[in-house]
């Protein structure tokens, strides 16, 4: 099921795809069917559309928010956002499918590709209901750049993606919401308090299976996270940090503070 949603290209067809699994895993798991994790070897890099053209960050446009142009541009870039986050959640599953896990591992996991694939659907829509699509602008071809890095790494994934990225999207999605708030663009206001609402869970599986590889290794986390994040994370991470989510999906600020303006890229 992973391989096979990596390896489509389509945006709307991978998602809908991925639902379709993730609806047959849910509903296997709801009858008690017996299931047995088998393995795989996915793609080092995920099928993608052949648009949107993928540049280096430093050469994507930046668009003011506060324009029409913006506005797309920026539904866009959570789009991309978004179908990264599908490719990266199925990924997790078949990567490490070899480390003995507990079945809720897949069962989180799967929900959270499931609900990242309603997402990118709903700024598709947002974006359509614009008189664009999603391939329209160019993107940031950067965003697989952590997976590729902790293709060997669980611990090291977990504190990267979930806890580093996603737990980014946390900081910055209330001011997407009053930019749309402002322009009167209710069905986009709606979708990213879908978005903010379920990305915690998301942060917040990171954070349970982190905590959980920790214990199993007798490791401190705390430590542990600091030491993949300066290890496997390029960039600094950047205040301000909404404190309130970030504990709520678990991450406390011991986590993040220290690393604030601090993290040094791993050499390459």
């Amino acid at each position: 099921m992973a391989v096979a949603v990596l390896t489509t290209a389509d945006g709307r067809e991978k998602t809908a795809l991925s639902r379709r699994y993730a609806a047959a895993w849910q509903a296997a798991r709801a009858a008690g069917d017996p299931i047995t994790i088998g393995t795989a070897t996915p793609p080092l890099q995920p099928a993608r559309p052949v648009k949107p053209d993928l540049l280096d960050p430093r050469d994507v446009p930046h668009r003011k928010p506060g324009s029409e142009a913006g506005r797309i541009a920026l539904l866009h870039a959570v789009a991309h956002i978004e179908l990264n986050a599908v490719d990266l959640h199925w990924d997790i599953i078949a990567r490490f499918s070899d480390t003995p896990l507990p079945i809720g591992f897949f069962d989180d996991w799967v929900k959270a590709a499931d609900e990242e694939s309603k997402h990118f659907n709903l700024m598709c829509d947002c974006l359509e209901e614009l008189g664009s699509h999603y391939g329209a602008l160019p993107a940031h071809a950067g965003m697989w750049r952590a997976a590729e890095d902790t293709v060997d790494d669980l611990m090291g994934r977990l504190a990267v993606v979930p806890m580093v990225l996603e737990a980014r999207g946390l900081d910055v999605t209330p001011g997407m919401i009053k930019i749309f708030k402002q322009a009167k663009m209710d069905a986009a206001v709606a979708a990213l308090e879908v978005i903010y609402a379920e990305e915690v869970h998301h942060v917040a599986y990171g954070s349970k299976w982190f905590h959980f590889l920790c214990g199993r290794h007798d490791l401190d986390p705390t430590e542990v996270f600091h030491g993949l994040v300066r290890k496997y994370f390029h960039g600094n991470l950047k205040p301000p940090f909404n404190e309130e989510k970030r504990a709520e999906a678990g991450i406390p600020p011991d986590f993040y503070w220290p690393l604030a303006g601090t993290t040094q890229a791993a050499p390459r």
